[in-house]
C-alpha cells in the first residue's frame, strides 16, 4: 500500500512540475512577443531595452523642383539607391540553381566586378550568415528596375534577399551651366545656413518636412528596418518666371560674344516690361582654362559704374525740371574741362553744333556740360531728383546678394567740384545691371517702376500654395511728356546714333549704348594702353509697344570697347531670336482675310434638333409644314426642310440619317439594328416601304 502511495506521489510531482514548466515557457513567450511588438519602446539613449540596438533616424523628404514658367525642370531631385542583399533567406535549391545567372546579371548591370567575383562574395556572405551584403552604391532607378527582374532577386526581399530601399536624393540641373548661379544652392553647415539664389531664398518651401524611421544595428553599421514612425512631407515646387527658350538664347549669345572678345565676364537680363518677371538672366566669367562658366551672379551682385546708359536718367532730371529742351543746341567740340579734369568724346574733334537730342543719340559727353551748367548752383536738387527715381536704393529682390547702389551727395567726403559733371554721364555712381535695367523698364512701362521678380508661384502636388503678384515700387517716375521725349531719344540712338548697326528689319528697338572705364583685376586703373572698359547696352523692344526690356553688360573686352559693337550686338541677337520664336509678335496669316459666306453642308435628321443647330450657327432655313423627321437640301443661301414620310409598321427610309437617328427610328419600330462602318446611312438591308416583322434584323452601311 505504501509503495502505491509513493508511485502516485512521484506521478503527481512529475505531472505538476511539467505543467509548471509549460506555463513558465508560455509566459516568457507571450512576454517576449508583446515586448518585441512595440517598436517605439526606447531607453534614454534612443535604443530599445534588452534587444538588438535600434535608433530613430531622419527620413529625408524629396526636395521640391524648380521649374521655368512653362513647367520645364530647371532643378530636379534624382533618386539613387544603395543595393544590398540578404543571401541567407534564399532556399538552398534555388540558390544553387540560380546564383550563377544572378551573378552574370549583376556583372552586366554593374560591370565594376566580374560575374565570378559577385558569385564568390555572395557565397561567402551566405556561409558567414551575413545579412546585409553591399552589392552597389547609388544605383539609378532604371538599374533598380533591372535588378528586380534578375534570377533570385525577382522573388522579392523575403525570398530573394534583395534590399533596395535605401534611397539617396541628389539635386540635378538638367541644363548644365545655364542659370547655375541664379538657381543657387542651400547648405546647412552645423546650424550655419548658406542661402544662394532661388534654392536658398525659397528653401522653406523646397525642403519639405523631415520624417522618422527606425534603424537597426548590424555588424557593418546601421540599416533601415522599414518601420516608419512619421512619414516625410515632400517639398513644394517653385515655379519661376524664367522662360527656358529665352534663357537659352541669352546664354548662347552672351557666351559667343565673350569668347569672341576674350572678355573677363558678362551678363544679360531679359525682363517682362509690364510685370517685371525676369525671363532670362545669364552670368558668365572666364575661367583659368579660357572657358566660361556661371561662377558669379554679376547681374545681381556686381556693382559698377554704368557709364553712358546713365545719361538717360540725367536727361530725365533736366527735362522734368524744365532746365533743357531736346531742341536746344549745344557745342559738342570733343573736349569739356571742369577745373583740372577733362572729359572727351569718343570722336576726337566732336560733333560740332548739334541739338541736345542728337548729343544723346551719338552719346556725346557734352551732356556733362549741360547738366553742370543747369545744376552747378543746386547740385542737391539733381541728386534728390535721381533718388526720387529709385537711384541709390536697392530694389529689394527676393534673392540674396544685392548691394546698395553708390550715389554720392553734396556735403559727403566723396563729393567734389567735378562730381556733378562726372555723375551726369555715369561716373561717381555705381549700381548693378539689374538696377539699371529696372529704370529702363520703367521708361518702357509708361513710368511705372516694378520690382524684378524671379518666382511666379509655389505648388505642392499640383495644387497652388502661393502666388507672387507684381510689386510696384513707384506708380509714375516722371511726366508723360518727358517719357515720350525720352523714348524718341532711345529710338533715335538706333535710327541716327551709336546703335544704327543694330536696326532690325522687323521691329523697332529703343535703347542706349554705354562705355565706361573700369578697374583692372588689381583694382587699379591701367596705364595708357592698359585701360579696361565695360561695354553695355540697355533698352526695350518693340519700341512702339514694348514687351521685353533687356540689358547686356560685358566687362574688359579685348578687341573692342564700345557698347554698340560689343554688347549691342548681343542685345540685337536676343531681340531678333525672341521676336522670331514668339507668336504674340506675329499676326495670323489669314487675319485680314474675310471668310466666304457659304451655306454649310446639311444632313437629314430630327426637325427640332436641326432647327436648334442652324439657329446657333446663324443659318437661315425654309420649313413648309415638315414632319418630325426631315430630309434637307442646301439652297443658295439657306437650308430647305423636306418631308420624310413615316408610317407605323412600314420600314422607314433612313438613308442620309446619322447612325444615332436611324437606330432610334428602326428600333422604335421593333427591329434589331446592326451597324457597319461609321458616318451617315448609305444603304439599308431592308427596303423602305416593306412591312415590318417585329424582331426582324436590319443592317445599316455607314459612310463618312
Amino acid at each position: 500500500m505504501k509503495e502505491r502511495k509513493d508511485i502516485y506521489l512521484r506521478a503527481y510531482v512529475l505531472y505538476f512540475g511539467f505543467l509548471a514548466g509549460m506555463i513558465w515557457v508560455l509566459y516568457d513567450t507571450v512576454k517576449l512577443q508583446f515586448k518585441d511588438s512595440d517598436p517605439t519602446e526606447f531607453n534614454v539613449s534612443g535604443q530599445k531595452e534588452d534587444r538588438i540596438p535600434t535608433r530613430l533616424a531622419k527620413r529625408i523628404p524629396r526636395r521640391g523642383e524648380i521649374l521655368d514658367a512653362n513647367g520645364m525642370p530647371l532643378v530636379t531631385s534624382v533618386s539613387f539607391y544603395d543595393i544590398h542583399m540578404d543571401p541567407t533567406v534564399v532556399k538552398q535549391k534555388i540558390f544553387d540553381e540560380e546564383i550563377g545567372e544572378l551573378s552574370i546579371g549583376l556583372a552586366a548591370i554593374f560591370p565594376e566586378k566580374t560575374a565570378r567575383e559577385y558569385e564568390n562574395r555572395i557565397r561567402r556572405a551566405r556561409r558567414l550568415g551575413q545579412r546585409y551584403l553591399l552589392i552597389h552604391k547609388k544605383a539609378t532607378n532604371e538599374e533598380r528596375k533591372q535588378l528586380r527582374d534578375l534570377p533570385i532577386f525577382k522573388l522579392g526581399r523575403m525570398k530573394g534577399g534583395l534590399i533596395d530601399t535605401e534611397e539617396t536624393i541628389i539635386r540635378k540641373r538638367p541644363n548644365g551651366e545655364m542659370l547655375r548661379r541664379t538657381l543657387g544652392y542651400y547648405q546647412d553647415n552645423s546650424g550655419r545656413e548658406i542661402r544662394v539664389g532661388i534654392e536658398g531664398a525659397y528653401n522653406d518651401y523646397l525642403a519639405g518636412e523631415m520624417g522618422e524611421e527606425i534603424e537597426q544595428k548590424i555588424s557593418t553599421g546601421w540599416k533601415k528596418t522599414g518601420q516608419i514612425v512619421r512619414e516625410a512631407v515632400e517639398g513644394a515646387d517653385v515655379v519661376t518666371t524664367f522662360d527656358k527658350e529665352i534663357q537659352e538664347v541669352a546664354h548662347a549669345e552672351l557666351e559667343r560674344q565673350l569668347r569672341n572678345q576674350n572678355a573677363r565676364s558678362g551678363c544679360a537680363i531679359v525682363m517682362d516690361v509690364k510685370t517685371g518677371e525676369v525671363k532670362a538672366m545669364a552670368n558668365l566669367s572666364r575661367l583659368e582654362d579660357g572657358n566660361y562658366a556661371e561662377s558669379y551672379n554679376h547681374a545681381i551682385g556686381t556693382k559698377e559704374v554704368p557709364g553712358s546708359t546713365f545719361k538717360l536718367a540725367s536727361l530725365m532730371v533736366a527735362l522734368e525740371d524744365g532746365k533743357v529742351n531736346l531742341n536746344d543746341t549745344v557745342g559738342a567740340y570733343g573736349e569739356y574741362k571742369f577745373y583740372e579734369s577733362v572729359l572727351r568724346d569718343s570722336k576726337a574733334n566732336g560733333y560740332g553744333r548739334i541739338t541736345l537730342k542728337k548729343a544723346f543719340e551719338v552719346s556725346s559727353n557734352v551732356i556733362s556740360r549741360v547738366v553742370y551748367n543747369a545744376y552747378k548752383n543746386e547740385p542737391q536738387r539733381f541728386v534728390d531728383r535721381l533718388k526720387s527715381y529709385g537711384f541709390g536704393q536697392p530694389l529689394g529682390i527676393e534673392l540674396a546678394g544685392e548691394p546698395t547702389p553708390t550715389l554720392y551727395a553734396p556735403g559727403s567726403t566723396m563729393w567734389s567740384g567735378i562730381s556733378l559733371a562726372w555723375m551726369s554721364i555715369g561716373y561717381e555712381v555705381q549700381q548693378t545691371p539689374l538696377q539699371t535695367l529696372a529704370f529702363y523698364n520703367a521708361v518702357a512701362n509708361g513710368g511705372k517702376m516694378v520690382r524684378p521678380q524671379f518666382v511666379k508661384e509655389i505648388r505642392r502636388n499640383g495644387e497652388l500654395v502661393r502666388t507672387y503678384d507684381p510689386v510696384i515700387l513707384k506708380n509714375k517716375i516722371c511726366s508723360e511728356r518727358t517719357l515720350r521725349e525720352l523714348k524718341s531719344c532711345l529710338v533715335g540712338v538706333i535710327e541716327n546714333g551709336t546703335g544704327t548697326a543694330l536696326k532690325s528689319a522687323y521691329f523697332d528697338i529703343a535703347g542706349k549704348t554705354g562705355t565706361a572705364r573700369i578697374l583692372n583685376s588689381d583694382l587699379r586703373y591701367g596705364d595708357r594702353g592698359e585701360e579696361k572698359y565695360q561695354a553695355s547696352f540697355a533698352g526695350f523692344f518693340p519700341a512702339d509697344d514694348p514687351i521685353y526690356s533687356c540689358i547686356v553688360v560685358i566687362a574688359a573686352p579685348s578687341k573692342d570697347i564700345y557698347g554698340a559693337s560689343v554688347s549691342g550686338t548681343v542685345f540685337s541677337a536676343i531681340a531678333n531670336k525672341v521676336y522670331a520664336s514668339k507668336l504674340n509678335y506675329h499676326k495670323a496669316i489669314n487675319e485680314n482675310n474675310k471668310p466666304k459666306k457659304e451655306t454649310p453642308v446639311s444632313i437629314d435628321g430630327n426637325r427640332d434638333d436641326l432647327r436648334t443647330v442652324l439657329q446657333a450657327l446663324g443659318v437661315t432655313y425654309e420649313s413648309k409644314k415638315p414632319s418630325e423627321w426631315v430630309r434637307t437640301a442646301a439652297q443658295e443661301s439657306s437650308i430647305a426642310f423636306l418631308e420624310r414620310n413615316l408610317s407605323k409598321g412600314i420600314v422607314p427610309n433612313v438613308i442620309g440619317l446619322t447612325a444615332k437617328d436611324a437606330t432610334y427610328l428602326l428600333e422604335s419600330q421593333g427591329l434589331i439594328v446592326h451597324l457597319k462602318g461609321y458616318g451617315t446611312v448609305k444603304k439599308q438591308s431592308l427596303a423602305p416601304g416593306k412591312t415590318i416583322h417585329k424582331g426582324g434584323f436590319v443592317e445599316l452601311e455607314l459612310e463618312p
